[in-house]
Parts: C-alpha cells; structure tokens; sequence
C-alpha cells in the first residue's frame, strides 16, 4: 500500500501553475482523508492543504489560499494539488498523504497521515 506521485513537479516561472498528482495502490482511495505537504531548503515540512474523506471538506495553509486546490478522483484513487500563480517561495518539495477516516485533516495541517508519497521537486524562478 503505497502513494505514487505520478506527475506534476517541475520547474516554473513565477506566476505559473503546475498540477500535481498522486495515485494511490494496493488501496481504495475513496474514504481516506487526503493531505498535500512541502519542506523547503532548510525549513520544516509544512502542510498545505487537505480534504476529509466523504465530506469534501478542505483547509489550506494561508499562504496558498485562493492559489492551491486540493482535489480528488475516487474513481482513479488519485489526488490533486493544481497550483496557480507560483511564486519563488513556494519552492519546495511536495509531499501527497493519505489516512484513513476524517481525522486527519483540520485547520492544523498536521502530518498525521498513515502512506506518504515520494515526493516530487516543485521549483519557481525565472
């Protein structure tokens, strides 16, 4: 049981988007909560956003409020975080997650997830 980071992280200008995604296997992702995370150089992980499983109820970090949507294909069991007007700042690399339940996800952002992907480089410059 594992989360695949399928595509998305790149290298960008600022101002541009990037669409990532996620794919669950071994595992249905229908009913599980769904978390995108990023650590910058030198930084903590942070989280950005997350949806509950069954609620379609989301949170994001402030910084990507209005820029990042969090979103999902049960259907595919993947996950999606589409990124509009990139800045250098939020260079990082990006994490998907997954939990089981709806617990996982609050207005914290906290990293209480069972399965975590990869991780894919998302770099913003000119």
């Amino acid at each position: 049981q594992v989360l695949r980071v399928e595509s998305g992280g790149g290298l960008v200008q600022p101002g541009g988007s990037l669409r990532l995604s996620c794919r669950a296997s071994g595992f249905r992702l229908e009913g599980w909560t769904i978390g995108w995370f990023r650590q910058a150089p030198g930084k903590a992980r942070e989280g950005v956003s997350c949806l509950k499983a069954h609620v379609s109820r989301s949170y994001y970090a402030e910084s990507v409020k209005g820029r990042f949507t969090i979103s999902r294909d049960n259907a595919k069991d993947t996950m999606y975080l589409q990124m509009n007007d990139l800045q250098p700042d939020d260079t990082a690399v990006y994490f998907c997650a997954a939990a089981p339940g709806i617990s996982a996800c609050t207005n914290q952002l906290n990293d209480l997830y069972n399965y975590w992907g990869q991780g894919t480089q998302v770099t913003v410059s000119s």
